[in-house]
């Protein structure tokens, strides 16, 4: 069954006009592309940081409005009383037309989410797709902030996991947002894992996750921050987080790590780098593998 799909495109001042105007006459459904806060976006709803590179070039000063219009209904006619209205409302705008299967645009979004191979034995899968391949597959449907290609922080603190992960260790996440991290080392052999987090909404978004995993009842989700929440001795730590937050906790991740165990540390730019080393240093922690991706940094570290 074809649709129109009519586009509003306006500067960034006038999408709200441009939503109210549509939403005023829609009997379908409206779509809004808003590209201007993606990565704050992307935070707050899904606490991970994998975003389709496709998405991160899109217009950041331009909205679009999608006003979906259903067969039986008169595109022309509906087209002449937007172009009044946005007149009236003395937005800058243009109008465009597609024809567009009903299934196509409920859907859309999903066109940026494919499979991810990561390391030599993990799969990052969207959940509703089925990925033939012998790998380990981590399973995530966080909406906008799933894509085909990772923001490079996690990408190599997943490539760090598939090569340390031996089976049996007690995992640390700090930072965990959506437990992405902790639920890959279980997927990969780890024994029980616990992730913390400042931000309340990280337990459901993590416990989702995990259920879709198979792997809730093994990990647990702490509200809080390091001092208060962390317990015992860990085999593998994990802080993917910005370059100040390390430095910040560091002091406190030797004793939580039990003999032999590694600190992860990530999200660091490169121009920081040397000053974090310096900071882990400072606490006790030996450096003992860089990894470097497109400007960003991913520290493995020892007890000193």
């Amino acid at each position: 069954m074809e649709w129109t799909d009519i586009a509003i495109t306006v500067p960034q001042k006038d999408a709200e006009t441009a939503e109210a105007v549509a939403t005023s006459i829609a009997n379908g459904g409206i779509y809004v592309e808003d590209y201007s806060d993606l990565e704050d976006q992307v935070q707050q709803i899904a606490h991970v940081d994998l975003i389709e590179q496709d998405l991160l070039d899109k217009p950041r000063d331009r909205v679009i409005v999608h006003l979906y219009l259903s067969p039986d209904e008169n595109p022309a006619q509906i087209l002449e009383t937007l172009h009044s209205r946005l007149v009236s409302s003395g937005a800058e705008y243009t109008l465009t037309t597609a024809g567009v299967e009903q299934e196509d645009w409920e859907n859309a979004w999903r066109q940026y989410y494919h499979p991810l191979d990561v390391g030599k034995r993990l799969a990052i899968v969207p959940s509703w797709q089925e990925y033939p391949t012998d790998r380990v597959q981590l399973k995530m449907d966080p909406g906008l902030a799933f894509g085909t290609g990772t923001h490079e922080t996690t990408n190599l603190c997943l490539q760090v996991l598939d090569d340390k992960i031996r089976g049996g260790e007690r995992i640390l996440d700090i930072g965990t947002g959506s437990g992405i991290l902790a639920i890959a080392a279980l997927l990969l052999g780890a024994k029980e894992a616990e992730g913390i987090d400042i931000d309340p909404m990280c337990v459901r978004t993590a416990g989702e996750n995990a259920q879709r995993n198979g792997v809730a009842d093994r990990f647990r989700v702490l509200v809080g921050d390091l001092s208060e929440k962390a317990s015992g001795q860990y085999d593998l730590i994990t802080a993917n987080i910005v370059a100040a937050a390390i430095l910040s906790l560091a002091p406190a991740v030797p004793a939580l790590m039990a003999p032999g165990a590694l600190f992860v540390a990530s999200g660091i730019i490169d121009s920081r780098v040397e000053e974090v080393c310096a900071g882990l240093k400072a606490a006790g922690l030996e450096v003992v593998e860089q990894h470097m991706l497109r400007g960003w940094a991913c520290l493995v570290c020892r007890k000193a």
